[in-house]
């Protein structure tokens, strides 16, 4: 028994398929196959059934599987201990990010990311809460970026920074005359939506103290871009509720269409989350720092402001 075939037998439990596998582990499909064979001859055992499709791990596979990941982690740690040592800052950071933060937040931090540390390989996907979740505890991703508590054991939580809710108004709106907005103001049936799925829409429906989208527009449009949102309110009246990066891009004149809630300010918690056995700690860190670095001081603190669940 190998790390190598260890690998493989992981990487086939995650993707579910013998091509696919073998391509996110650099081989053949003929060589990862061998190898998955080899491994079972030497347990003695079948681990995957590979008469469904796609592929499922037996009872004594899922088990074997556990603690290859289990090994496989161990294993790392013992480069991670050198290249602690070592004070290096090189190799590959696997990174999720939820899409309502990625295109305000990333683009700053990559460039500033990448100068500093040029032997370091950044590899980003854009997903949802609860892939990211997935792929972190099957790992896939080594850390993600997203709106927490999440309310896993499984899973550290460090927060970055606290982001206000804002409301972004057409200008045919009667809220657009007040300075502050309450939620209780908000008509519902105004607001604009991400699509199911997304995190940031449970916690819109949370401010406006709705339980589900219930629709009264004409039609209902599902996105998943909050770029999409701003434009929906600019071309078909109603309102948003924006995290607040997300006005960093606006013109003087949207940014007239943009109300604050009145204190305490509907908020979310913006974290780096890691599995609890994560390895890359070192990479890991010095990114928060970097993210640190370029959030405002005023959003490094929840001082006056609610910070709004993703689930309830």
């Amino acid at each position: 028994m190998t790390l190598v075939q260890l690998e493989y037998l992981v990487a086939l439990d995650t993707h579910r398929n013998f091509v696919q596998a073998a391509e996110k582990c650099f081989v053949t499909q003929p060589t990862l196959s061998m190898q998955i064979q080899k491994l079972e001859e030497q347990l003695g055992v079948m681990l995957f059934d590979r008469s469904k499709q796609p592929v499922v791990p037996t009872a004594i596979g899922t088990e074997i599987i556990e603690q290859a990941r289990v090994i496989l982690k161990e294993s790392g740690k013992l480069n991670e201990i050198i290249s602690e040592r070592k004070g290096d800052i090189s190799g590959e950071l696997k990174l999720g990010i939820i899409p309502t933060i990625a295109p305000y937040l990333l683009p700053q931090v990559i460039v500033n990311f990448m100068n500093k540390y040029p032997a370091v390989q950044l590899i980003i996907w854009e997903y949802t809460t609860e892939q990211i979740i997935q792929y972190l505890k099957s790992g896939l991703l080594d850390c993600g970026i997203l709106s927490t508590p999440v309310d896993d054991n499984s899973l550290n939580e460090t927060p970055l920074f606290y982001e206000r809710f804002v409301t972004y108004i057409s200008s045919s709106n009667e809220l657009l005359k007040k300075k502050l907005i309450k939620a209780g103001e908000i008509n519902p049936e105004d607001v604009w939506l991400l699509n199911e799925g997304h995190c940031m829409r449970n916690q819109v429906l949370n401010i406006c103290q709705r339980k589900k989208a219930a629709s009264g527009k004409q039609f209902e449009y599902n996105t998943g871009s909050v770029e999409t949102l701003k434009r929906m309110v600019d071309l078909n009246n109603g309102l948003t509720i924006l995290p607040e990066l997300a006005i960093s891009d606006l013109t003087a004149e949207q940014l007239e269409r943009v109300r604050h809630f009145k204190a305490p300010e509907p908020t979310r918690e913006i974290s780096i989350v890691t599995h609890r056995n994560f390895l890359k700690r070192n990479l890991i860190s010095t990114l928060q720092k970097e993210i640190i670095e370029i959030i405002p001081k005023q959003m490094r603190s929840k001082k006056k402001r609610e910070v709004i669940d993703i689930y309830t």
